[in-house]
Parts: structure tokens; C-alpha cells; sequence
């Protein structure tokens, strides 16, 4: 099971942890519990939530076998979301922290413009029960802007800010207008420097048991964040750390809580 360190949120906010099992199968009653088992009440996760719902065609990946290549008939189908995945996930409700939409970067043949991109979401979102913590990250770079913070807000639903090869670094979308989507809510995912692509970085980091290059301005970035969610009681926020990033997640973690310890 694949896992992401998260940096202990400050202030009212309760220690965190990113699972990524849930986005490559649908998460069974019975796992979620076994999970919830082992931490403590205050413990909260957040998940991404099953690429069989956010993939609009499946990769040329050997796990996706026969299908690869072709549409997803479920790609955001909201009735198989919420019966293959929150209802599993009814069961430790008091741990879900926040459920994460991840959308890959679409290419031409998926999506002509931003306005189809922004009605689809409009309209799966508008059917999906209320009063779960939802966020949505997207890899399109170019349609990150007002119309895509509007629709989220409508809903209440969190911009997921994420550092990715292709996207803005995270210091940048914070200054945004609008970019804090949901007031009480807000996640961040650190994966990777801007520029820096997924294969080299892998290249770069083996074994992951140091840092081997420091990010100041992803720090700076999840150093704002955390600063934000302590002057907000109200607001829970969830920061992410990939080993991908530095080159080992519970160093970098370490290092921004001790800085933020000193301050």
C-alpha cells in the first residue's frame, strides 16, 4: 500500500495521512476498518478517490490490461462513486479528513476547451451527497484560473494546490484569487519539484532515505499553509509530502515542523 507522509496540521487540526491504495481499487468496508483499527480516534486520512471514476480514457499501462486505450464508461458517474466508495467509507466517517478527485493532465481528444472541462464537473458534483470533505486536483495548467475556483466553490469543494511537473509551483497558485476554494477546508499535495519529471526524480532520489535536494520554495509554500490553518480555528488543513520532493517525506516533514516549532 502506497502512502505519503503529511506534515501534523497545526492548531484544532488532527494528525493526518495520505493513502493512495483506494485510488487504484475501490476500498472495501472491511479494509477501511482494519485501517481504523490501528490508528488513534483523532487520526485522519485523506484519499484519493478510485481512478475508474476520474479517468475519462484508461493510460497504456499494463494494469489497466484489455482496456487501455479506451473510455471509461464510469468516468464520473457519481451513482458508482457513492456506492462503491462512500458508502465503504460511511463506516469510519470520523477519519475521513479529505477525499481527493485527482485528474491527470487531459489531452486534446479528451477535452476541447475549459468550458466542457468546468460544465462536466459542474454537473457530477452537483449530484453528489453534501457534507463530505471533497477536493479536487487538476494537472491542466492553462485552466487553472477564475472559472475553475468558481465552479469548485459553488460546491464547497477544495482546490487540491499540488506540485507537479506541469503545474504552477504550489507559492504560485497561493496568490490566486480565489484559489481557497472552501473555506473550511484546504489540501495541498507536494510530489514533486515544477520542471521535474516523474521517471527523473525517481532517478535522482533512490532509496528515498535522505534529502538530497532541498525545495525552498515548496517549504515556503506548505510553511504559508500551515501558518493559515493555525489563524483559522475553523479551517482543517491537510499538507502532503512525497519523497519525490526532497528525497525522503518524513525528513522534509521534520524539518518544516521544527522550523514552524521555532517560530
Amino acid at each position: 500500500m502506497r502512502q505519503m507522509a503529511a506534515v501534523p496540521p497545526a492548531g484544532n487540526h488532527r494528525l493526518p495521512s495520505e493513502l493512495d491504495a483506494a485510488y487504484y481499487t475501490f476500498p472495501s468496508r472491511e479494509s477501511l476498518e482494519g485501517l481504523a483499527a490501528q490508528v488513534p480516534a483523532d487520526f485522519m486520512f485523506g484519499f484519493k478517490v478510485t481512478d475508474a471514476i476520474t479517468v475519462k480514457r484508461f493510460p497504456n499501462l499494463p494494469r489497466f490490461g484489455a482496456r487501455k486505450g479506451t473510455v471509461n464508461e464510469n468516468f464520473l458517474n457519481a451513482d458508482a462513486f457513492v456506492s462503491r466508495f462512500l458508502e465503504p467509507c460511511e463506516a469510519i466517517r470520523t477519519h475521513v479528513g479529505i477525499l481527493m478527485f485527482e485528474f491527470s493532465r487531459f489531452h486534446r481528444a479528451d477535452y476541447q476547451d475549459l468550458r466542457q472541462f468546468i460544465a462536466d464537473r459542474d454537473a457530477f458534483l452537483s449530484k453528489l451527497p453534501k457534507g463530505w470533505p471533497y477536493g479536487i486536483e487538476m494537472r491542466n495548467d492553462i485552466w487553472l484560473g477564475p472559472e475553475y475556483f468558481e465552479c469548485l466553490a459553488r460546491h464547497e469543494v477544495a482546490h487540491v494546490f499540488n506540485s507537479w511537473t506541469e503545474m504552477p509551483p504550489v507559492h504560485e497558485q497561493l496568490t490566486m484569487p480565489g484559489s481557497r476554494t472552501n473555506p473550511v477546508l484546504v489540501g495541498a499535495r507536494f510530489l514533486l519539484t515544477t520542471g521535474k519529471t516523474y521517471e527523473r526524480t525517481i532517478q535522482d532520489f533512490e532509496p528515498f532515505d535522505s534529502i538530497k535536494r532541498v525545495d525552498q520554495d515548496a517549504r515556503a509554500a506548505a510553511a504559508t499553509l500551515i501558518d493559515e490553518g493555525a489563524r483559522t480555528p475553523s479551517r482543517y488543513t491537510y499538507v502532503f509530502i512525497n519523497n519525490r520532493l526532497e528525497g525522503c517525506a518524513p525528513r522534509t516533514i521534520q524539518a518544516l515542523v521544527d522550523e514552524y516549532r521555532t517560530r
